[in-house]
């Protein structure tokens, strides 16, 4: 059993036209074909499998060089004749030892920012700012949020555009390592925020000052 069985290619037209989508900045690395038994590998170890058009036989991607890409999650289009993997490398996809093989700029977005934390935070390093910050708890993280956000005020009132953008990144930052100590995700955040996109016309008037409070 796979919780992927409810995925059914049509193998009937031929190699399944597969695509790998990076799970968390969204650039797209590569492209590949799969016969049914490459995909039902893929579905079983959740690790990509492709079929080698060139070598004629099935190849685990990363077999050589060890950098494995691991399925996070997997979808199927329209006409079920293609599929899109979204998955976690453990290295550069592509033989040039690049993170894709498209020459797209490498993106790091919030996403990328809250595994990088999560992965500071279960590495228990002692080195570790974002390990310190959790250590000492909610109080000093909140403390350097609210620092960092007024950084990003002064900034914008200097009308200093690489202030603000270097405040911001702070910022951000320490916002991640908030949202994983409060054991909120970016997904809970995003799902907020779409939700909140189908409202229109929402505006309710001025808030009141804090001091009226």
């Amino acid at each position: 059993m796979s919780k992927y069985d409810a995925l059914v290619p049509d193998f009937s037209k031929g190699l399944l036209t597969v695509v790998l989508q990076h799970f968390t900045n969204k650039n797209v690395l590569m492209v590949g074909f799969m016969n049914e038994e490459a995909f039902e590998l893929t579905k079983r170890d959740e690790v990509v499998w492709f079929f080698s058009r060139s070598k004629n036989r099935l190849w685990k991607k990363g077999e050589s060089s060890e950098h494995y890409q691991f399925v996070k999650d997997m979808y199927l289009d329209c006409d079920q004749d293609a599929l899109l993997i979204m998955i976690e490398p453990a290295g550069p996809t592509c033989h040039r030892n690049t993170e894709s093989c498209f020459d797209v700029p490498v993106a790091f977005g919030l996403d990328d920012l809250e595994e990088t934390i999560r992965q500071r935070a279960v590495g228990h390093d002692e080195k570790s700012y974002t390990n310190y910050l959790l250590d000492k708890g909610t109080d000093k993280i909140a403390k350097k949020f609210g620092e960092e956000a007024f950084e990003v005020v002064i900034g914008a009132k200097n009308h200093d555009k690489e202030e603000v953008a270097n405040e911001t990144a702070d910022l951000l930052y320490h916002l991640g390592v908030l949202l994983y100590d409060q054991g909120v995700d970016v997904a809970d955040v995003t799902k907020v925020l779409i939700e909140r996109h189908q409202k229109k016309n929402n505006f309710k008037g001025e808030r009141k000052d804090v001091d009226n409070y």
